[in-house]
């Protein structure tokens, strides 16, 4: 319970208490000026009767004020909860759909490798075969140089001899 609440039960029980202790004071008759006429009636009671009616008000009020505050509350947990589904939602939404973008990156990917791959394979099979083809006629140009210095050492090895 909160603080209010016992203070208020002590002060009503010390209304009690008061009412009780000096009941013959409340009950006594006096004389009340009601603006338009007098007439004699215990003005304990009357005030009494005023703080009952006064504490039932607030007891009313109060008990409003509470059932208020209690439905806003549920209809604010309601909204929340709905907010949160959405928020969810979108969320899972995003995140599909990213994993989407990163599915078909990552495929394009993999196929522009291969692509890469094939075309250097092929470029290096061109090369090697052009390699070969330049080793090719450099040797047989180098075995042309040789018979022809074989020659002409052949052909001065028979004129000194000869």
């Amino acid at each position: 319970m909160r603080f209010r609440t016992p203070l208020l039960l002590i002060v009503l029980i010390a209304i009690a208490l008061f009412a009780a202790l000096n009941w013959a004071a409340f009950t006594a008759p006096a004389e009340l000026n009601l603006l338009v006429t007098t007439v004699q009636a215990p003005l304990g009671l009357i005030m009494l009767g005023a703080v009952l009616l006064l504490t039932a008000l607030f007891v009313v009020f109060a008990a409003y004020l509470q059932t208020t505050a209690l439905l806003a509350s549920r209809q604010h947990a309601k909204e929340m909860a709905t907010q949160r589904k959405l928020a969810d939602q979108a969320e899972a939404s995003r995140i599909a759909e990213l994993q989407h973008l990163l599915t078909s990156g990552l495929m394009k990917l993999e196929q522009q490798s291969r692509e890469a791959r094939g075309a250097t394979t092929a470029r290096m099979d061109q090369l090697e075969q052009e390699l070969r083809t330049a080793l090719t006629h450099e040797c047989a140009g180098l075995a042309a140089q040789i018979g022809e210095l074989e020659d002409r050492i052949g052909r001065q090895g028979t004129a000194r001899t000869g």
